[in-house]
This record gives C-alpha cells, sequence and structure tokens, in this order.
C-alpha cells in the first residue's frame, strides 16, 4: 500500500508553462490513495483548466481568496492537508511565499499550513540562478520547507539548463517516501544541542565562533516530524525550530548547555550533539566594558566541560550518542579517535575544506564513522537532507543494538 493512502494533500499550481505536468501529477496522487485538493493561482489558469484539474481530482478547483468559498477555506485548509505541494512554482509566487505577501489563495493557505510544504521551482536557467531567487529558495527553507530540486533539460526558451520542474513521479516518490518514514521514530526520545555557544568578556564582548544552528535545528525538526519526542538545547542563534512540539532550551554558554545537556541525558534515547561548543572561555568575566589600554591585551582562558565525553561516560544500554567532527587536517583519523574517546556511537565529519559546507551555509557535505570501522560517504546536500541521513543512522544504530 502507497504511504500516499487515505492522505490529505493540497496541490498548488502557479503560472509556469510547466502547469501542464500538473494533470498528471493529480493523477498520480489520487491513483496512489491521496485525497487531493487543488488550490491555481490566477495566471496558472491561463496555462491549464481549472475544469480538468477538477475532474481529475474530483473536488472544486480554489483559485481566488476573495470569493466566499476562498476566504472561508484557506485557514481551514492549512489546518487540513497531511501535506501541501506546490508545482510548478514561478519566480513571483516564490517571493511572495518567502515574503509573507498573501494575495491569491495559494499564498493564504501556504501562511496558513501547519503540514510540511514541498516546492517544485519552474523557470528559465538565468532566472534560477538569479541571486534574489536564490535568496527566495533559502528562505523558504530556511523556513522548514522542502525543496524539490529542479531538473536539467531543454527549458521553454529554448536554453538547455537548470530549471525544468521536477517530473510528476519524481514528486510522488519523494513524497511516498517522506511519508513512510514520518513517523519511525515516534516513542523514540531524542536531545539535541545546536548552536555556537557564547562566552562572555565582559558585557559588550565575548569568545565565540561562525556555527549558525542550522544542522541542528534541521535535525529537531526533522526527528519531531519523524514522531520522535525532541528536546533541542540551542545556543545563542538566529534561528528556530518551526515544529510546534519541539522543546526547545535556550542557552548562551558552555557551562549552561552542559548543564541542561546532563539533566535531560539520562531520559533520552539518543543525544546529538551538533552543537559547537567552545572549547575555552574567559577566566575572569569584568562587569564593566573593558577599555582600549595599550597596544595588547591577554585573556587567560580555561577549559570548558565537555559535553560529548561527559554523556559518553554515563551512557546507559540502549541509549546512542551521535557527535560532530569539524576538521581541517587528518580529518578521517581525528573524528575517529574522538569517537572512540568518548564513547559515541557515530560521529558526523565535515571539513572546511569543502565547498558549500561547514558554518552558516544551507548545505553540507558529510561522512558518517561508526565504531565498527564501518563508514558512510554523502555528497553536498541542503542541511534539511543531511538531517534525514542522520537520522537514518540512528535508527540503523537502534535496529543493531535490539539484536545484540
Amino acid at each position: 500500500m502507497s504511504s500516499l493512502q487515505n492522505k490529505k494533500i493540497i496541490l498548488g499550481i502557479t503560472g509556469s508553462i510547466a502547469a501542464y505536468k500538473a494533470a498528471q501529477l493529480v493523477r498520480l496522487l489520487a491513483k496512489s490513495g491521496a485525497e487531493v485538493q487543488v488550490l491555481m493561482t490566477d495566471a496558472a489558469t491561463g496555462f491549464i483548466t481549472p475544469l480538468t484539474l477538477s475532474t481529475l481530482s474530483k473536488r472544486p478547483v480554489l483559485t481566488g481568496i476573495h470569493t466566499e468559498e476562498g476566504w472561508n477555506n484557506h485557514v481551514e485548509l492549512g489546518l487540513w492537508a497531511d501535506a501541501l505541494v506546490i508545482a510548478p512554482l514561478t519566480a513571483t509566487t516564490l517571493a511572495k511565499l518567502s515574503m509573507g505577501i498573501a494575495d491569491n489563495i495559494l499564498a493564504a493557505v501556504y501562511l496558513s499550513a501547519r503540514c510540511p510544504v514541498f516546492f517544485a521551482p519552474a523557470m528559465d536557467l538565468d532566472m534560477w540562478k538569479h541571486p534574489a531567487v536564490q535568496g527566495h529558495v533559502e528562505r523558504l527553507q530556511s523556513f522548514g520547507n522542502h525543496l524539490i530540486p529542479v531538473g536539467y533539460g531543454e527549458l521553454a526558451s529554448g536554453l538547455t539548463g537548470e530549471g525544468r520542474m521536477a517530473e510528476p513521479e519524481e514528486i510522488v516518490r519523494l513524497l511516498e517516501e517522506f511519508l513512510a518514514k514520518k513517523q519511525d521514530l515516534t516513542g523514540k526520545k531524542i536531545l539535541i544541542t545546536a548552536g555556537p555557544t557564547y562566552e562572555p568578556i565582559d558585557p559588550v564582548r565575548f569568545v565565540g565562533n561562525r556555527s549558525s544552528g542550522r544542522m541542528g535545528v534541521a535535525l529537531a525538526n526533522a526527528a519531531a516530524r519523524r514522531g520522535a519526542s525532541v528536546t533541542l538545547i540551542l545556543g545563542p542563534s538566529k534561528l528556530s525550530p518551526t515544529e510546534p512540539s519541539v522543546e526547545t532550551i535556550r542557552v548562551e554558554t558552555a557551562q549552561q548547555m552542559y548543564d541542561q545537556a546532563l539533566r535531560c541525558f539520562p531520559a533520552a534515547d539518543a543525544a546529538i550533539m551538533a552543537a559547537a561548543v567552545a572549547d575555552y572561555r574567559p577566566a575572569e568575566v569584568a562587569d564593566e566594558k573593558i577599555k582600549k589600554a595599550g597596544e595588547e591585551m591577554n585573556i587567560r582562558l580555561v577549559k570548558n566541560p565537555d559535553i560529548a565525553a561527559t554523556l559518553g561516560s554515563r551512557k546507559q544500554p540502549g541509549q546512542i550518542i551521535i557527535g560532530f567532527a569539524l576538521e581541517t587536517n587528518n580529518e578521517a583519523d581525528n573524528a575517529r579517535e574522538k569517537l572512540l574517546k568518548k564513547n559515541m556511537d557515530c560521529i558526523v565529519l565535515n571539513s572546511l575544506r569543502d565547498a558549500g559546507a561547514g558554518f552558516d551555509v544551507p548545505t553540507n557535505r558529510v561522512m558518517l564513522l561508526f565504531k565498527d570501522n564501518n563508514s558512510l560517504h554523502f555528497e553536498l546536500k541542503h542541511k534539511d537532507a543531511v538531517a534525514e541521513d542522520i537520522l537514518d543512522a540512528a535508527v540503523r544504530l537502534w535496529n543493531v543494538s535490539s539484536t545484540i
């Protein structure tokens, strides 16, 4: 049975030539057992008729927010759906969704949706590569929405390159995979640390790093979507989880993160240590701003407690710990040494040598190293997808431990 059986899917269609693919997409969703509600922007109706789509979906197509039916339904639909899929998504509607402009039925439902949102852009090569468009794509992903990657091929303009909407079969496959594993963490309690720590020098200055918290927040969102009870200990990041069930504990310093991690760990089935914790902190913190004096200023640093090592020493049977290692040389050797020394079950290695990986970027390229000397290598991908890979590894670790 398809994981789409009896699922409620909203399909949003915008004004792209790729809208012709929507008929096939509705047909495939319906064939998989989903209940499909189609929403269209005014521009979309110029490429494919609402009558065609209502016939295939067996539901009236909504095209206007200002009609009585549209006005009454935009909030209700946002609560009704198991998933919202926007395919094709034009540059115009992409910008509206990114900026929260609700001047059509699709944008209004998007802003009301509490379900996972998937978007499949469709536009010409140069439009797709424009920094403004890429900025809006990244912004939508930062909200927890899921990008369905564009394809490569011949475009409506006659050019060849990236920008084609994903094929309907690919979109349905991604939805099925997402919904199939959505609840495989039900009953698990997962502790996640994320973000940097700030170690104060005085009321103005601090010792910190460039971590944004993206990876840890992506892990928290993904684990919650898959049914886990998630506690996120989050350093001073501008980000917040989008899944409402995530319990978020805000901290500033390594000591605060350490205290909260030790408090929460005994009840956890897994701890995922994604935070970039400062190894050292100033020995003395000035009560007032330190005034500039002389050509040098020396700050004595003392070591912070090691959160991963402490949790590793307290790990009980059935608990797993996944750590992170950001290395610049001898990456695999250094990561494996850390894995064994701190009694972790898996360590996620990423390198600052890899373009598009590391701090404060939406993508990452990782290697997963395990205690049994096995490893998994992944190509560069969005951190939302990396989060799924890490959680898949956690599931495998639990399955292995249950057979021992």
